[in-house]
């Protein structure tokens, strides 16, 4: 079939092929809504397994989570689910957790904050006073509203401007710029909420969901705490399934999702995009490309010269945060964990200043700390279990100062594993050993290229910052984007929505109908 040198293709008595390089959640979604609209999808990963980071670290016989650890907005899933004639909740086994995470500061205070927000206004209660509950309470109220004012015209639309993404909020009534609030910090916003400092914090975190600094991100990052509060979900044995399920419902369409195949270039045929070159020269030809990856490998040219027109390089100084991660085995440990285990740094402006400031490792980290095998419903406790261990970091950039090196890293390597072993969680994190990975930005870079490091994309830093994301439609015919750098942002659900964002550009090109769930 010849491809016309426009958006559309033109007739043809088989099916349009599109091309999904990358086989992280939002190439696998993309690819999910491509084969039920008719499309002949075939996804290309360069890695040797699929899932892009929700990848697991497999030490000795265990598989790890060594990314995203948690599941929200299931209801995105849900509709992947449908669309292959599947029930997500048959094929994973996920569960609902009842408490977020449980959330320790250096006073040696301690909350568990809960999944349900009557419940959360209690514990709140208890914690931080009746003042600070009927706060949150104003503050649940005005998230929710935050929620439904960005769901359909920000988070789930093809990306707006400012002006339109105004004139769709004006629509909704006079006071609905005012309600998201996008040109103060959510660190401002969360002051007027809480007068408690430790819940300020908590809050505050949500921020590093995008690879942000409260004192910088807009407002309107309050939403993951409504999103939160509409369910966090684990799957048993590990997050990582949620990729093998995706796969299992595209072979069972007859998808063939093949791994170890790095593309080299995009194939051209005239102006328009006709297909990818691997890297052992094998030419897969397709009427539309899907690029699932770091949307910085295209300027960098990583895909060919013809693919650096597809975005916006983003500098080094506007790149999200990245992170020095341990994922390790070990015997149970005696302290009371939950899956998901906040140990907050003192000074909590002060870390993010030294993150995005002086761009380097803080001295008094946050720390996270996933106990994979925690809240287990069923079974006695294995005598081993799998953690993963998570500071913030600064992405490699040129110019940058303090990046981590060897000697920052080793220093932060200390202060990590003694702050754990004060809080009664003798963890040996130094050292190669079996049984320990470690991982910072610059392993992160070499993973995920163009990233430099960077785990989120752009830095989701100023009002601004979420319209200077890259679109599903590329500048370049016949390549739409998809994944964490592009919009509608990073995380598991974000990146399987810009996915079906991607899909819809795709099939209005190929003049496919868009299958609905």
């Amino acid at each position: 079939m010849q491809c016309r040198h426009s958006d559309r293709i033109g007739q043809s008595t088989r099916p349009p092929r599109v091309a999904v390089v990358g086989a992280g959640v939002g190439g696998l979604a993309a690819a999910l809504h491509l084969a039920a609209s008719g499309a002949e999808v075939c996804v290309l990963e360069a890695a040797d397994a699929p899932g892009g980071k929700l990848q697991p670290v497999r030490l000795g016989e265990h598989l790890l989570d060594a990314g995203p650890t948690v599941l929200t907005m299931r209801w995105v899933f849900d509709e992947l689910a449908a669309l292959a004639g599947q029930s997500l909740e048959d094929a994973t086994g996920l569960t609902r957790l009842p408490v977020l995470a449980r959330h320790h500061w250096p006073d040696g205070s301690r909350f568990d904050l809960p999944a349900d927000p009557a419940a959360a206004l209690d514990a709140i209660g208890d914690f931080a006073g009746a003042a600070e509950a009927h706060r949150y309470r104003a503050f649940c109220e005005r998230i929710r509203g935050v929620h439904d004012t960005l769901l359909h015209s920000f988070m789930a639309a093809q990306r707006p401007t400012p002006w339109s993404l105004a004139w769709r909020v004006a629509r909704q009534g006079p006071h609905g710029l005012a309600r998201i609030a996008p040109f103060h910090s959510l660190w401002h916003e969360l002051g007027r909420h809480f007068h408690d400092p430790r819940l300020r914090q908590l809050f505050g975190r949500y921020a590093t969901y995008c690879g942000g600094s409260p004192q910088l991100a807009p407002a309107t990052l309050m939403v993951v705490a409504h999103v939160e509060q509409q369910g966090v979900w684990s799957l048993p044995g590990g997050l990582y399934r949620l990729a093998q399920v995706l796969v299992g419902w595209l072979r069972a369409r007859a998808v063939p999702v093949r791994c170890g195949c790095a593309v080299r270039a995009l194939h051209w045929r005239g102006a328009r995009v006709a297909g990818v070159v691997l890297a052992g020269g094998e030419v897969v030809a397709a009427d539309h490309v899907v690029f699932n990856g770091d949307v910085s490998a295209l300027p960098a040219g990583l895909l060919g010269d013809g693919a650096r027109a597809a975005a916006a390089p983003v500098s080094a100084h506007a790149r999200s945060l990245s992170a020095l991660t341990w994922t390790a085995v070990v015997p149970r440990l005696a302290a009371d964990l939950l899956r998901h285990n906040v140990y907050f740094a003192h000074d909590g402006p002060h870390e993010f200043q030294q993150l995005f400031g002086e761009r380097r490792l803080p001295a008094d980290p946050t720390i996270y700390l996933c106990a994979q095998d925690r809240e287990a419903t069923t079974g006695a406790p294995a005598p081993h279990e799998r953690l993963l261990c998570l500071v913030n970091a600064p992405a490699l950039g040129r110019g940058a100062q303090g990046l981590p090196e060897a000697a920052a890293l080793r220093a932060c390597e200390r202060q990590v594993q003694q702050r754990l072993a004060d809080a009664g969680l003798p963890i040996a994190l130094g050292g190669p050993r079996e049984g320990l990975l470690r991982r910072g930005p610059a392993e992160f870079a070499a993973r995920y290229p163009g990233s430099g490091g960077a785990l989120y994309g752009r830095a989701p830093h100023g009002w601004r910052a979420s319209f200077a994301r890259a679109a599903a439609r590329s500048a370049v015919p016949g390549l739409s984007l998809a994944g964490g750098s592009v919009h509608p942002g990073p995380g598991l659900p974000m990146a399987a929505l810009s996915g079906r964002l991607a899909a819809q550009r795709a099939c209005e090109a190929l003049g496919l109908p868009m299958a609905q769930a």
